[in-house]
């Protein structure tokens, strides 16, 4: 959100691919967009899903007290409670921080069903794996912050179960098959959020060829228009703010593939 405010002082025009957090599109800025959804939406989705299928079950919030993770822990946190769900725990740990032997005890002693992880996977991964150290069976959730398959190797085999929301994996999308063939040559991966970058340097030339021009302002208000632009994560169009306007959200559990590797595999709700 800082870098945004320096880059309209400076007439520069900016997509982020995975800056998720509600305020970054709600402060009447001309040059700010975004490709994924946002973290009311994404903790809306939670939420649901945890008052649809944890209905009497205990759970509780945990984050990493950031922007992005608090704020995440709290959209889905508002939607169940106002589903008339409590939770029995709710805790800020540190980013950065390796022990998390006292918040696993607490865990413990709360007799949580669900421990919904506001952060990212190295905090996520490694928290799992303290759990499970300590015989802590509690199923996680998380958000799209522990989409790299860097979670299950911090966090090892007891991540298998874990429920995560992020959005339709763009690399099985029809329109992403050449480049993501183009990034496996090459040895790269294109996890998490690679294509919504790529997406947002499509949507810029596409913008800029439609107006004409390389002015930033023109740009913006060329994608602001109501434009459809077809990316490699689908056909993207933008409401006023500089969301999209499409909700981008689904549930995913961590599982073994026909190979054995523990990743993300969508779910049927």
């Amino acid at each position: 959100m800082p870098s945004s405010e320096i880059y309209q002082e400076n007439g520069a025009i900016q997509i982020t691919p995975a800056s998720t957090n509600p305020k970054i599109t709600e402060r009447n800025m001309w040059n700010i967009f975004r490709t994924c959804g946002r973290d009311d939406q994404q903790g809306a989705v939670a939420g649901e899903y945890i008052a649809k299928n944890f209905k009497d079950k205990k759970i509780a919030i945990l984050h990493d007290k950031t922007t992005y993770g608090q704020g995440l822990a709290d959209e889905t946190k508002k939607t169940m409670n106002s589903k008339g769900m409590r939770e029995v725990l709710y805790e800020g740990i540190n980013k950065g921080d390796k022990d998390f032997s006292a918040i696993v005890s607490k865990i413990k002693a709360s007799g949580a069903d669900l421990v919904y992880w506001g952060g990212l996977h190295t905090e996520g991964g490694l928290l799992v794996r303290q759990m499970r150290d300590q015989g802590v069976a509690t199923v996680i959730m998380s958000g799209d912050g522990i989409t790299s398959d860097e979670f299950a190797t911090i966090g090892g085999p007891g991540v298998e179960g874990t429920l995560m929301t992020y959005g339709p994996d763009p690399r099985k999308r029809a329109e992403a098959k050449a480049v993501v063939e183009k990034f496996r040559a090459k040895n790269f991966e294109p996890e998490s959020y690679t294509l919504y970058s790529y997406a947002a340097v499509q949507i810029i030339k596409q913008a800029a060829e439609a107006a004409n021009s390389l002015d930033p302002k023109k740009i913006s208000e060329t994608i602001k228009s109501g434009r459809k632009f077809p990316t490699v994560i689908g056909e993207l169009s933008y409401d006023q703010k500089g969301d999209i306007t499409r909700l981008d959200y689904v549930m995913y559990v961590w599982k073994k593939d026909t190979g054995g590797k523990v990743t993300y595999v969508e779910i049927n709700q």
